[in-house]
């Protein structure tokens, strides 16, 4: 060893010994020659290409999305198989990242073909002053491979390692949750149209208040979308879906959307549609919104008017204030209206399904609505709302749920009793959660459940007590419309007898007839 030593240190000196007189006595043109014609020889002799991707590309040094990817790819690699890592984290990312140490070389294998990455950095010899002082670093990834596998390389491997650094990002990623900012704020120094706050709602399938085989369907249907973007461009529609949630308040409408976020790693844009002032606008929030999202209008109902009664409520006050001129409340509410929304079910719908509809992929489009009958059915027709779930009453598969959610148990003696209870009263999936959540150290499950059984007999009876309100009312209102049939049947009786004699008729039975009846309707002339 220490002759293999000597001899290698001989060979490096006298190799310097040779560059030295080489730069000192050889002229610089003969040697620029020398170095062209040497380089060219190597690359003959050298089998392998190398291919450099730069951290920072363009003219305002943006950060590249192909450096990112490889970065992200090489994660995994350099994990396992790196022996210098450097710890990192990486924008809108929930965890922390280990990558490649400076000057750190990993291997990788594709298709049979061998590949080596390094990571690389570039050192300013001196100090300078500069716009950008991050890219004075220039960092970078080496990829070496044999010269035989070019094709493989260029045309598969390096767009397979984009698209898997893409798809590690995207799991990585901290989901966000957007709402929409006002338009007069858009153009503010470094502001957006969408306000995002870190997305963190804990509601998943398994916790979520429904029967079993619908949950399973509801999955079902939104794995197959996400899965089905060569589906989607083969039959020509745009890579988006939508769903209306219906039912009476507290029966999880919310809860679904996390649960549907969560599953299918999709950030959420709630949109508030008073705050859009016109058609034009909600193109831009739509447009402002990125793929793998879930875009929802809560309430829809109750959101604007646009089954064009506003319309018409906006003409009547207008036709008002033409009588009432010069009149200043007249002129304030006017103004006042003209600062209302003026997005249109026209609108809406092309926001939905037209054709801006397809600027961007998977996106899932969500309405929800206490009162589906109040919806336009255009607004909710196959194609647009393409899957319509109703968000019902508490039944026992659910309540199986929240038991184990609330109380950790899985099956007691008091199941059946509550079974036959929720078949006869109907209770939200929520107040049955909160009769089931403990508010004390001292509860137990025994309490909970019979404080549950007593809160179901006070709806069932609350229940009863309604209905018979309800009957009696609609007996009481059907009985006012008999008496006002008989009323009114009598004054006009009244009145043709008061015309009779008036033009001299005298058809004394038909007469009779008509007091008789007038008499009995205690109707008198």
């Amino acid at each position: 060893m220490q002759g293999l030593f000597i001899q290698l240190s001989s060979a490096v000196g006298g190799l310097m010994i040779i560059m030295t007189l080489f730069r000192d006595h050889i002229p610089p043109h003969l040697r620029d020659l020398l170095e062209k014609y040497t380089s060219k020889l190597v690359r003959l002799l050298y089998p392998y290409i190398e291919i450099t991707f730069t951290e920072y590309t363009g003219e305002w040094f943006k950060k590249s999305d192909v450096y990112t990817a490889i970065q992200n790819y090489l994660t995994e690699k350099a994990t396992t198989r790196a022996k210098k890592l450097k710890a990192d984290t990486l924008k809108d990312s929930q965890s922390l990242i280990l990558t490649m140490a400076d000057n750190e070389e990993v291997t990788d294998e594709f298709q049979g073909a061998k590949l080596w990455w390094s990571s690389n950095k570039i050192v300013p010899r001196g100090m300078s002053l500069s716009f950008y002082p991050a890219t004075e670093e220039r960092r970078f990834y080496s990829l070496t491979f044999h010269k035989r596998h070019r094709d493989l390389i260029t045309d598969t491997y390096i767009k397979h390692v984009v698209n898997e650094g893409k798809a590690i990002a995207l799991k990585n990623r901290q989901r966000k949750l957007f709402t929409n900012n006002p338009s007069d704020n858009w153009y503010r120094y470094k502001s957006t149209k969408w306000s995002p706050v870190v997305f963190e709602h804990p509601a998943t399938f398994d916790t979520l208040a429904m029967e079993p085989k619908k949950k399973q369907e509801i999955m079902g249907d939104l794995k197959k979308f996400g899965e089905g973007k060569e589906y989607y461009k083969k039959i020509g529609k745009a890579w988006k879906r939508g769903y209306l949630l219906y039912g009476p308040p507290g029966t999880g409408k919310s809860t679904m959307i996390a649960a549907m976020a969560n599953f299918m790693s999709y950030d959420v844009y709630d949109l508030e549609l008073t705050t859009v002032k016109d058609n034009s606008e909600l193109r831009r929030l739509l447009i402002d919104t990125s793929s793998k999202s879930i875009i929802v209008i809560e309430d829809i109902d109750c959101s604007l008017d646009l089954t064009g009664q506003r319309k018409k409520a906006k003409k009547k006050d207008d036709d008002e204030d033409e009588e009432g001129k010069g009149d200043p409340a007249k002129k304030m509410k006017k103004e006042e209206e003209t600062k209302e929304s003026k997005v249109t079910l026209s609108g809406l719908l092309n926001f939905i399904d037209g054709i801006w509809s397809a600027c961007g992929g998977e996106r899932i489009i969500i309405f929800t609505t206490n009162f589906v009958d109040k919806l336009d059915p255009a607004l909710i027709r196959r194609g647009r709302m393409d899957k319509h779930i109703e968000m019902s009453y508490c039944c026992f598969e659910a309540f199986k749920v929240l038991v184990n959610n609330y109380l950790d148990v899985e099956s007691h003696p008091l199941f059946g009793m509550i079974e036959a209870m929720l078949k006869e009263t109907n209770m939200t999936p929520a107040d049955v959660a909160e009769n089931l959540m403990p508010k004390s150290g001292m509860e137990t499950p025994d309490t909970c459940l019979r404080s549950l059984i007593k809160a179901l007999e006070e709806a069932k009876g609350g229940a009863a007590r309604k209905k018979a309100e309800e009957e009696e009312e609609a007996k009481k209102k059907a009985e006012e419309e008999e008496e006002a049939k008989k009323k009114a049947k009598a004054k006009d009786a009244a009145k043709s007898i008061e015309g009779a004699k008036e033009n001299g008729v005298g058809a004394n039975g038909k007469l009779e007839e008509d007091k008789v009846n007038v008499k009995e309707n205690g109707v008198t002339n």
